[in-house]
């Protein structure tokens, strides 16, 4: 082993075990057996590839939320996350460059106006999405004239869009293709407002590990694990990162 591995294991499992937390309600990257709950996903198998890189066994850290993942990693609840890469999140925690990318777009209703992103940011047009997922990040930072409004999970967001009348719906494009089949005429504005960088990070300080981190990430994409990886778990709406 070689003496960087060495130091990012000290760094990164300084239990004996690599403790890495992981977005449930992130379907595109994790999923759980109907039956046993056992977890699977395109996260947790990359998880498992760096515990057995770093020679260490993996302890899943479940949240149920991004906002829940990203605020945990302040309160010492893992040492290495899989989450969205996004400024707001990097004051505690540093990450490597993207792994995959998701795209999001908008959902508007039947006989809606809108027809291209740039027409959702106009006074009047109210925008419901998931509160602290990475692109409600990106939707704080640039919306300026549309309101945006926040639920708790994709599922009330849909929701509330529906029940309230809303003029639009952000959130990934897998999801909004889901939520389009159940409201007829309803449509998914071409292009995207972002793509979501998913990325690896660790709570600052852990400066062995971040750098090791990095370099796993690289080496990932490079060989095409995170393209096979994706494959294998049959997820369609992600891309690997260049």
């Amino acid at each position: 082993m070689s003496d960087d591995t060495t130091a990012a294991r000290s760094d990164l499992a300084p239990s004996g075990k690599l403790r890495v937390g992981i977005n449930f309600a992130n379907n595109l990257l994790t999923a759980r057996d109907p039956v046993t709950r056992a977890p699977s996903g395109i996260a947790l198998d990359l998880a498992h590839e760096l515990g057995r890189r770093l020679g260490v066994p993996v302890q899943i850290v479940s949240c149920e939320s991004a906002g829940e993942l990203a605020d945990s990693a302040v309160k010492g609840a893992w040492e290495v996350g899989f989450l969205g890469a996004e400024p707001q999140r990097a004051n505690q925690i540093d990450f490597t460059a993207a792994y995959l990318e998701i795209e999001a777009s908008y959902l508007v209703p039947a006989e809606s106006p809108i027809r291209a992103i740039a027409d959702v940011d106009r006074k009047g047009v109210r925008v419901v999405t998931t509160a602290k997922a990475a692109y409600d990040l990106w939707l704080q930072r640039n919306l300026k004239n549309a309101t945006l409004l926040h639920a708790s999970s994709a599922d009330d967001v849909f929701k509330m869009f529906v029940a309230e009348k809303l003029e639009a719906l952000a959130g990934l494009k897998p999801r909004l293709v889901i939520d389009r089949d159940n409201l007829p005429g309803s449509r998914i504005l071409d292009g995207r407002f972002t793509a979501v960088q998913q990325a690896v990070g660790t709570p600052k300080g852990h400066d062995a590990g971040a750098a090791y981190l990095r370099q796993f990430v690289a080496d990932i994409k490079k060989s095409g694990l995170v393209a096979r990886t994706i494959e294998k778990n049959g997820i369609r709406g992600v891309t690997a990162a260049a």
